[in-house]
């Protein structure tokens, strides 16, 4: 037993290097549901800008505010909060043509086949509707949508404010005891074993912990400056290395899905907040130039711009070992996979109630490492083929950008998810995999890949079975859609902006 222990004293001191949402968030969580014999520190700099443009959750984002107790109409008028039903993705497959990828689920499965089988039959019978005709979700949104129907609820998740989120966490996580510390790490002391004893600031003040929690951006200062945790490098399938972002005054108001429209080089997104909107254009730097993405991304927004645009380098990949010795690394710290499909925030709550199940208040062991990697690991991995899905699965061919993605050589394991569908149709949602079958079918049918059959299960229905199965499907959803609100009167009764 003693051979597993890799630090052998006690954890009773958490320090945290680095706020914004990745800092706050675990600060906020660590001190309210397992800080109570526990002193956490949390050193952030006013000097230190954070990169803070992520304004965009998936439904997950629910499960660590539920252990928090927050409510929600109060969180989103803090926040400034929109409802998101899904992702309108807009030129990906081929210019001037769009699909949405929404929440929840599409139609109904039945044990051995989803919904996309008889919606396939359907397609060769000519009786099926557009596959999104049957999701709820994707009706809202497209309506404009929202509210809190009954029996059944909407899958959802919202539009936020960054910065205002981290001040929201703050308070949060001081009321709950925690320390914060002005300043900047300029040193860090590490014992013979490797792990890290105290961080000093340039004030010269020196801070001891027994366990550091990196949240530290992209600089890494503890995962990477000290511990040399090593970066396995994803740009060879994920071109994008950069992201210039501003924000502008709303001219309309807020719709309730975010927008993904693909650029020559790269993709915009534009996110509507109750105050204003966000916008961004990540793209390659082997394909335009910082002044041409900057150029691209002013043309293509609306209303007066709040902000200088601010180009923000990056490196898409993860640490192979986000725990190393007495070090977690959460946020950018632990790896980048660019927010188009909105897991930055989920990624970190992943971690945050990983190390929450098995903090080390014994001491930490080499074990516990080892599965919190393995499963950080796994999650980043689905994650990271679901992205590239979207670029791999072009028809366009008009730029050099599309062209390499089109062609490039894929990862085997999504290589092999993409033919088991073109082949048979079949999703299997894998542990560990945020994205659910539903989730993957509408991805690949809105990039154009159709599947060349459908389960004989379906077979069991006859055409009138089929079509009476099927309209019942859409009615359900007009039902539910029906009893919705318009999104932006549900705002303004629900959450009101705070000022």
């Amino acid at each position: 037993m003693s051979k597993s222990i890799v630090t052998t004293n006690a954890i009773r001191n958490v320090v945290i290097v680095g706020g914004g949402t990745a800092g706050w968030m675990a600060a906020a969580s660590i001190a309210a549901l397992i800080g109570k014999n526990l002193n956490v520190t949390l050193i952030e700099s006013d000097e230190i800008g954070t990169i803070g443009v992520g304004e965009a959750t998936i439904p997950t984002f629910f499960a660590l505010h539920q252990l928090l107790k927050i409510d929600e109409a109060d969180f989103l008028a803090e926040v400034h909060g929109s409802i998101k039903l899904g992702i309108c993705f807009e030129n990906w497959r081929l210019q001037n043509d769009s699909y949405i990828h929404a929440f929840g689920y599409t139609g109904q499965s039945c044990w051995a086949a989803g919904f996309q089988h008889f919606w396939l039959k359907g397609q060769q019978l000519q009786i099926s509707k557009a596959y999104g005709d049957y999701s709820p979700e994707l009706v809202a949104a497209k309506a404009g949508k929202f509210g809190f129907p009954k029996p059944q609820a909407l899958n959802y998740a919202y539009h936020i404010d960054a910065a205002r989120y981290a001040k929201y966490l703050r308070i949060l996580a001081e009321q709950n005891g925690v320390h914060r510390v002005e300043g900047k790490v300029e040193a860090v002391k590490q014992a013979l074993s490797g792990d890290i004893e105290s961080v000093q600031l340039a004030s010269g003040q020196s801070i001891s912990g027994d366990l550091f929690i990196d949240c530290s951006g992209f600089t890494g200062l503890l995962i990477d400056k000290t511990l040399h945790s090593p970066f396995e490098d994803w740009s060879q399938w994920l071109p994008c290395d950069r992201a210039v972002a501003v924000q502008t005054s709303s001219t309309e108001p807020p719709i309730p899905y975010t927008r993904s429209i693909a650029r020559d080089f790269g993709w915009q997104w534009r996110i509507p907040l109750q105050s204003r909107t966000g916008n961004g254009l990540v793209f390659s730097s082997q394909h335009a130039s910082d002044d041409e993405a900057t150029h691209t991304l002013l043309s293509n927004v609306s209303g007066d711009v709040l902000i200088e645009p601010r180009v923000i380098p990056f490196q898409t990949g993860q640490r192979s070992a986000q725990w190393k010795n007495n070090c977690i690394a959460l946020g950018l710290a632990a790896g980048f996979l660019e927010p188009l499909e909105s897991t930055s925030i989920h990624l970190i709550q992943r971690g945050i109630i990983r190390l929450m199940q098995m903090f080390p208040y014994g001491g930490v062991t080499q074990a516990d490492q080892d599965e919190f990697n393995a499963q950080m690991n796994q999650e980043y991995h689905f994650i990271r083929d679901f992205i590239i899905m979207h670029y791999h699965l072009t028809e366009r061919t008009d730029t050099e950008f599309w062209k390499r993605c089109q062609t490039m050589r894929i990862p085997e394991s999504l290589k092999h998810r993409l033919d088991l569908f073109k082949e048979t149709g079949r999703v299997f949602q894998a542990e560990g995999d945020v994205f659910g079958e539903n989730s993957w079918t509408q991805v690949m049918l809105g990039q154009g890949l159709k599947p060349r059959s459908y389960h004989p299960i379906v077979d069991m229905m006859d055409e009138e079975e089929l079509a009476q199965f099927l309209a019942h499907q859409e009615n359900k959803v007009t039902h539910l859609v029906g009893q919705l609100h318009n999104h932006e009167d549900f705002l303004a009764r629900y959450c009101p902006m705070k000022p």
